[in-house]
């Protein structure tokens, strides 16, 4: 028998790095930067990750076949010289400030693999483009057997979107707009314009659209971006700084276009905000949509896969669903930089080493529900527990359901940490805070009182697979909260409209009977639960689901990081694997001084 392919692969150097372990095709562990060193979209060369990943799979730096880098550095060193040259002195601060990243890292990275694993001369460091790591994320995980693949992010290398086909172990790039004409990098100029963080504050905008109405659509196709019948599109330069910085996106003349500056960071939201939301939202959802009907046309393939930034515009893929464009679509969970990993090692696998793909289950794709990360024995928590003498109660599995959901029922909400951690920025059900979707109060608590975060922000319901559409209009799976939907017209209720810069009274409608997780526009973003997860799928029927962390934190990895947010925070009860933990006997809680300050809202 032949010796097994082991491939490592890396994202890093830009935003959200991770690693991933394959063997033979198959995902053994994958795990974000961020969730071990607690330094959100953490960017350096993912040691903590690698070391996880390694340790899953059981193996040593000399079992690897090879490393698979998810970006190629020198055709991204390439695009940004020409880019700092074409943009003359005003491309100097840009220069300044990269040129240190590139000389210790980037443009190294063999070097420092080999350095950082002790890794032997015979193993080869192989370098990917940035976006076929997207679209072998997407294609080589997906339950399809053969598919159209969209790519569209803000830059990597010179392509921000590209068109493909993957087939068997094949894949193909057919198509690619190239920067700076990026609709990612427009999504987030708005994102900076409206006054929220660029690569994180996306979903804000997002959940900011439907509270406004698009008047500002016209103008932006009219000055921003021209977009033919096929999806293809030019930027309008005038506008846009990120050919000389990525600090600021948008320039004066955008400014002027917009009625103004930009928004403060944490100042009062405004109508104007609430409809440039609505305006580039509507924007992109029709930009994707042409570009998937023209892809449809390209390559005539049945199924859709999607990655890239833009792949985690929910709304955008759940309108391309309805479209019915293709008869099945499936998104790479962690559909950003960190995803790139499983793609780099996916792609070496069946590229390089020409590894036949895995068979396909039509009816299951093999991301395992991205329960790729670390994970704590029931040994591990009471340990960790008992050495800081933390209360607790021990509970079989099924006494944890029967409580739990008792709880939940009760108006508590719980921070659950519970099996492999999830890989990807959602929280799927393994560090997870969970809520009663049927609690008018639920929402606010969660975003004021444990979330920390602005008050519009929907949470997601989580609902048994099979009780999907007793709530809301949609026919396909979601397990990835990757698909927003309308909730049922039966389950509604009639609002008042109401015209006002004033956000609280709008959130605070009952708009369903399942309020928690109804947003302005009746929809939701679905998390559809099986029994891929066991312990979850007990639990629930339709409750909310949110990532276990506060504003500006990653998500939880470990059970001190579990237990730390858990006393920061409002929440009543943790569980632990098999270990509940109730808020009012725990002993008081020394914090440091000014916590939040140490992580960077966003």
């Amino acid at each position: 028998m032949s010796r097994p392919v082991h491939v490592l692969g890396i994202s890093a150097f830009y935003h959200d790095s991770a690693a991933c372990v394959t063997k033979d095709g198959e995902i053994i562990s994958a795990a974000q930067e961020e969730r071990f060193t607690r330094k959100k979209h953490d960017p350096r060369f993912p040691v903590h990750a690698i070391a996880n990943c390694l340790g899953e799979a059981d193996i040593e730096p000399d079992d690897l076949a090879a490393v698979c880098f998810y970006d190629n550095p020198a055709l991204s060193f390439d695009r940004a010289m020409r880019t700092f040259v074409a943009s003359g002195p005003g491309g100097m601060e840009s220069f300044v400030r990269g040129i240190p990243g590139w000389l210790t890292g980037k443009f190294f990275v063999e070097r420092l693999v080999r350095e950082e694993l002790k890794l032997r001369d015979d193993i080869p460091v192989l370098c990917d483009e940035h976006h076929f790591s997207h679209a072998a994320s997407a294609f080589f995980p997906s339950p399809f057997k053969d598919a159209a693949i969209l790519t569209c992010d803000g830059v990597g290398e010179w392509a921000t979107t590209t068109l493909g086909v993957g087939e068997g172990a094949d894949l193909r790039i057919l198509k690619e707009i190239r920067f700076p004409h990026s609709l990612g990098l427009l999504y987030s100029a708005m994102t900076y314009f409206c006054g929220f963080k660029v690569n994180s504050g996306e979903y804000k905008l997002m959940g900011l659209a439907p509270y406004g109405k698009p008047r500002y659509a016209d103008r932006i196709y009219e000055h921003l971006i021209a977009v033919k019948p096929d999806g293809s599109f030019r930027l309008n330069l005038k506008y846009f700084e990120h050919t000389r910085t990525m600090r600021r996106l948008t320039n004066d003349e955008f400014h002027e276009l917009f009625d103004g500056p930009p928004r403060q960071p944490e100042s009062r939201i405004t109508r104007r905000e609430m409809d440039l939301a609505a305006s580039i939202q509507l924007v992109t959802e029709e930009v994707i949509t042409k570009l998937c009907v023209h892809l449809r046309e390209l390559t005539g393939k049945e199924n859709l896969c999607l990655a890239g930034g833009v792949a985690l515009n929910c709304v955008a893929n759940g309108k391309v669903l309805r479209s019915k464009i293709f008869d099945g679509i499936w998104i790479q969970p962690a559909a950003g930089d960190a995803g790139g990993a499983i793609g780099a090692a996916l792609h070496a696998t069946h590229g390089y080493f020409g590894r036949p793909r895995r068979e396909v289950n039509p009816k299951r794709d093999s991301q395992k529900g991205s329960y790729l990360g670390p994970h704590f024995t029931n040994e591990e928590v009471k340990s960790f527990l008992d050495q800081h003498e933390y209360p607790y109660r021990q509970v079989s599995d099924q006494e944890r359901s029967r409580i739990i959901a008792k709880e939940l029922a009760d108006g508590k909400i719980v921070g659950w940490a519970v099996g492999p951690m999830e890989f990807g920025p959602r929280a799927l059900g393994a560090r997870s805070i969970l809520g009663d979707a049927r609690n008018e109060t639920t929402q606010s608590v969660m975003n004021v009182k444990i979330k920390f975060r602005e008050s519009f922000r929907p949470f997601a319901p989580a609902v048994l697979e099979e009780r999907c559409g007793d709530y809301f209009d949609i026919d396909t799976d979601s397990p990835y909260m990757l698909l927003v939907a309308p909730v049922r017209e039966e389950l509604r209720n009639p609002v008042v409209s109401l015209d006002t810069d004033d956000m609280i009274p709008i959130v605070n409608q009952k708009r369903s009977s399942l309020p928690a997780i109804t947003h302005v526009d009746f929809s939701a973003r679905i998390q559809t639960v099986s029994d891929t997860k066991p312990d979850y799928f007990d639990l629930i029927k339709v409750i909310v689901n949110t990532s276990f962390n506060v504003r500006g934190e990653p998500i939880v990895c470990s059970p001190q990081d579990a237990y730390t947010c858990f006393m920061r925070t409002s929440m009543d009860i943790l569980v632990l694997e098999n270990c509940i933990l109730y808020k009012q006997v725990q002993p008081s809680f020394e914090d440091v001084e000014n916590w939040r300050e140490a992580y960077e809202l966003d």
